[in-house]
C-alpha cells in the first residue's frame, strides 16, 4: 500500500519513511504542504501522514483541501500540539485521526493499520486467497501450510494483489500503490516481479492464482 509522508522536519520524515518501508509499505515524501498537496492530488495513496505545522500551506489547509476533492485519501495527522482543541479542529477538518510528537513508531504504526480498516472494509489483518494466506503483522505468507519466503517488493505487490482478490489490475495501478515517486513507468520491472511471485506461488501447485488479463494487467483468484 502507498502513503504520503508531509513533514518539513527531515529528520522525522526519514525516520517514518524507512520504518514504513520495513513494514513493506510504499512510501513518498514531501517537505511542505505545497508539494504535498500537490502529490496527493496527482496519486493514488491509501493514506497521507499530515504534520500540521508546514511551510508553503499549513497542514489543517491542506487537509480541508483534500476533502474537497473527489479523490478522498484518508489523512493522519501529526502535531506537536496537544490541546484539545487543536485535535478537534484537525479532526472537523476531515483527519482520520491525530498522533501528538513525540510518538513511537509502534503506535503510528497501530494507527496506520486502524485507520486502513476503518476507512477500507477490504483492509484485515488476515488475506486468503484459496490455499494461500497472508498474515501481514507477521509478515507471513504460507500456500497450503508451507511458508513461502519473498523479498521486500514481492511481499508489498502479492499484498496488494490479494487486497483486490478478482480484480483486474492494470500495470498503472500496480506501480501507483506498489512502487514509489521514483519509479520508471518505461521498464518491464513489474512483469518481472510477477514473475518472481509466480516461481514462488504458484510453481509446484495444479492451481494457479495469479493471472495474466493479456494488454491489461494481473489478477489474483482462487
Amino acid at each position: 500500500m502507498r502513503i504520503l509522508v508531509i513533514e518539513d522536519e527531515k529528520k522525522v520524515a526519514s525516520f517514518i519513511k524507512r520504518g514504513l518501508e520495513e513494514e513493506n509499505f510504499s512510501v513518498d515524501t514531501a517537505y511542505d504542504g505545497v508539494q504535498g498537496q500537490y502529490l496527493a492530488e496527482i496519486n493514488d495513496y491509501d493514506l497521507v501522514i499530515l504534520d500540521l505545522m508546514l511551510p508553503g500551506k499549513d497542514g489543517l489547509e491542506v487537509c480541508r483541501e483534500l476533502r474537497q476533492k473527489e479523490t478522498k485519501p484518508l489523512i493522519l495527522m501529526l502535531t506537536a500540539k496537544d490541546t484539545v482543541e487543536d485535535r478537534i479542529k484537525g479532526l472537523n477538518i476531515g483527519a482520520d485521526d491525530y498522533l501528538v510528537k513525540p510518538f513511537i513508531f509502534e503506535e503510528l504504526l497501530a494507527r496506520i493499520r486502524a485507520i486502513l480498516r476503518r476507512g477500507k472494509p477490504i483492509v484485515s489483518l488476515r488475506l486468503e486467497v484459496g490455499d494461500l494466506v497472508m498474515d501481514p503483522v507477521k509478515h507471513q505468507v504460507t500456500r497450503g501450510g508451507k511458508e513461502i519466503h519473498l523479498t521486500s517488493k514481492e511481499y508489498a505487490l502479492l499484498e496488494y494483489l490479494m487486497r483486490h482478490p478478482g480484480d483486474v489490475l492494470t500495470r498503472t495501478k500496480l506501480s501507483e500503490h506498489v512502487w514509489d515517486n521514483d519509479f520508471d513507468t518505461f521498464t518491464n520491472i513489474i512483469d518481472v516481479y510477477i514473475n518472481y511471485l509466480r516461481n514462488k506461488i504458484d510453481r509446484g501447485f495444479d492451481k494457479k492464482l495469479i493471472h495474466t488479463v493479456r494488454g491489461v494487467g494481473y489478477m489474483i483468484k482462487a
